[in-house]
């Protein structure tokens, strides 16, 4: 032990090569733990829903307009604070939008100082819980001299303000106040939230999750908890053909098919052709797309019925790959599900649970009634054109091995736990297990094999690995999944049976169970955090707040925050959902009411308009010294004083610097 730390601090005295260089960073680290907290934001289930998503990414959950109202309330007008708002939101618009209605220069000029006066004055309130370190790390290279020279200015002494006034006045009247304005307000949308968690399910529904991804890569420090959409292309990524099409399946339902061949290259062509030539009869109907009627695309009907007949080829493709599935595991207990065994294809109906239900649609041209599973040849083709497409496609795997890289299964974070769905549980409340590899697994160590499984089965993608994609798909709608948590999906029977009683799926105990205190800490226990402290934090589960739903459960032990943005549940809801701001003050729940459009937002000046609620309120203002980055700084400060007497004692000697 005594080599090991003699070796260990030799090598961070290559990074601190002397007693001023150690004591300097000691301080320093010291310091920083003594600022407030920084401000976490909490967004889940964005679902593709890019324009809403970055609006609220920019105006962190209202927090922008917080900040706006602490500085310049009594000051400014409510008109005034929404147009600085806005300009934030989308400088390069919303200035364009300002100076094309002004009349003269002197105007325009005039809206420039004051506008820059202003957003230099919220920036500087805005960072200043930061490090000097931090902010200049955070400032486009572009501009960061004359931001920093701005932020950090010397108050006290006045002979300096005809410096900073010729700066500004300097930078307009060489044409760039829009752009120095523009890189203020990314600065304040970078940092008025510190670190961004995104709950899960990024994927599926709304048309650009490929865009979320990117600008999530581009902006915040941020941890990803996987959501059962993720996952599923994340299988899709890793060669399960069976999520692929799924997929496929519902980007079809959502007239959503650009995603999978404009955004990632891949060609859908065999599966038109091969609807096409095999689904030649117009029986397609429970397959229709739906149709986002805010659209400004126009679709034809030949269109619709084109992406129905695709819709129905892949849908009988994933029931034949699923069957197969469930017949290999045996443990997966899924029986059940094998439905296409269970069809009267003479009569056109199906029994399930001994009683007999006539099929929508009894147009099954491509089954062998004794053999159903089995995949026609030219199925067989399909399915491998398709599979080396989501293979090969570049994009996809920048998107995925992001999604790898940052993301995980749960996450414990300042004593909270985060997670998409629910730790699965059976009736009487205890923990749900499930057998991987002739091993049982439940709680904890299950969600871990989980992850273990999905690392694996992406990492040896372009292998055989067969066992670890049937678990990754069982990610997707297994009984005794964290993602999906209920006890079947009834994909086939919301196609094929029109009594809606077949259509219900069983939520997983869970869901009834996480409601109760002694259940939620029973959860954050098995978890290794402390149920005095923790909260669990969910997505997955839209709110149905006008049924009169609670997002607080368990006295707030437990936070359900679905963030909403998928337009196809805020009928259902009533609201867009929430997110959740977590500072050095506590916690505050924020509600919101649908995006409408950027166009609103830059025109009009409407703003998704939040409710806040107080979750959990700090009795002492939270420093971080007080959380898990905190506990990270105090070890590299233990370590730094170890080099020190190192120093101070000759067992390690000073590199003398070269002048």
């Amino acid at each position: 032990m005594i080599v090991q730390t003699d070796k260990y601090l030799r090598l961070l005295s290559k990074e601190y090569p002397t007693i001023a260089d150690t004591v300097t960073e000691i301080i320093n680290l010291e310091a920083i733990m003594n600022l407030p907290k920084a401000t976490e934001h909490f967004i889940s289930d964005l679902h593709g829903e890019y324009y809403a998503v970055q609006h609220v990414l920019r105006n962190g959950s209202g927090n922008v307009k917080e900040k706006i109202k602490e500085i310049f309330q009594g000051r400014l007008s409510s008109k005034e604070m929404n147009q600085l708002a806005t300009i934030i939101y989308y400088p390069d618009k919303k200035i364009d939008l300002i100076v094309s209605s002004l009349e003269t220069q002197e105007e325009i000029e005039e809206f420039f100082i004051l506008t820059t006066t202003r957003i230099t004055e919220l920036c500087a309130f805005v960072v200043s819980k930061y490090t000097r370190s931090k902010v200049r790390k955070a400032l486009p290279s572009d501009y960061a001299y004359i931001i920093e020279e701005l932020l950090f200015k010397d108050t006290i002494m006045s002979n300096k303000e005809d410096y900073y006034d010729k700066i500004i006045k300097t930078v307009i009247s060489l044409k760039r106040g829009k752009e120095l304005i523009a890189a203020f307000a990314y600065v304040i949308q970078r940092l008025v939230v510190d670190h961004l968690h995104v709950v899960g399910d990024i994927y599926d529904r709304g048309p650009y999750p490929d865009r979320i991804i990117d600008t999530l890569m581009d902006g915040h420090e941020l941890d990803i908890q996987w959501g059962n959409h993720d996952v599923l292309w994340m299988g899709a990524a890793s060669g399960s053909a069976a999520c692929m099409a799924n997929v496929i399946r519902i980007c079809a339902r959502y007239d959503n098919l650009e995603i999978i061949e404009d955004a990632y290259g891949i060609s859908l062509r065999s599966l038109m052709l091969f609807s096409e030539m095999n689904y030649l009869e117009d029986r397609y109907e429970p397959f229709m797309p739906k149709i986002n009627p805010d659209s400004e695309e126009k679709i034809y009907p030949e269109e619709i019925r084109q992406i129905a007949k695709m819709n129905q080829a892949i849908s009988i493709i994933q029931f034949k790959l699923e069957g197969e599935i469930i017949k290999r595991h045996p443990e997966f207990e899924m029986d059940d599900r094998l439905l296409l065994s269970k069809i009267d294809y003479a009569k056109g109906t199906i029994m399930l649970g001994g009683k007999e239900y006539p099929l929508t649609c009894d147009y099954f041209p491509t089954i062998d009634p004794k053999n159903p599973y089995k995949l026609t040849e030219e199925e067989e083709v399909v399915v491998q054109k398709l599979m080396d497409g989501f293979l090969n496609s570049e994009r996809l795997h920048k998107h995925i091995q992001f999604l790898y890289s940052r993301g995980s299964m749960y996450l414990k974070y300042n004593e909270n736990l985060l997670f998409h769905g629910c730790v699965p549980l059976n009736k009487d409340g205890s923990f749900m297990e499930m057998t991987i590899n002739q091993k049982k697994y439940s709680g904890k160590a299950l969600l871990d094999k989980y992850e273990d499984v999905l690392r694996k089965g992406y990492l040896n993608r372009k292998k055989e690995n067969q066992e670890y994609l049937d678990y990754i798909w069982y990610q997707w709608e297994g009984k005794a999944s964290s993602l999906f948590g209920k006890d079947k999906m009834t994909t086939f029977e919301r196609l094929y049976i029109s009594d809606k009683r077949t259509h219900i799926e069983e939520k997983n105990i869970y869901y009834k169970e996480r409601d109760n205190v002694e259940t939620c800490e029973r959860i954050l226990e098995e978890f290794g955090l402390d149920p005095s402290k923790g909260h669990i934090i969910n997505g997955h589960t839209p709110v149905k707040e006008k049924r009169g739903e609670n997002p607080l459960k368990a006295d707030g032990k437990l936070i359900v925050i679905d963030g909403g943005f998928s337009k196809a549940y805020q009928d259902t809801t009533g609201l867009a959902g929430y997110t959740l701001l977590y500072n050095s003050f506590g916690m505050q729940l924020v509600s919101h009411q649908p995006f409408t459009s950027v166009h609103d937002a830059l025109v009009n000046e409407i703003d998704i308009v939040s409710t806040r609620r107080i979750v959990d309120k700090e009795l002492e203002r939270k420093t971080v010294r007080e959380t898990d980055v905190g506990i990270r700084l105090t070890q590299q400060v233990q370590d730094l004083q170890k080099l020190l007497a190192a120093y101070q004692e000759g067992h390690i000697v000073e590199t003398v610097k070269k002048k």
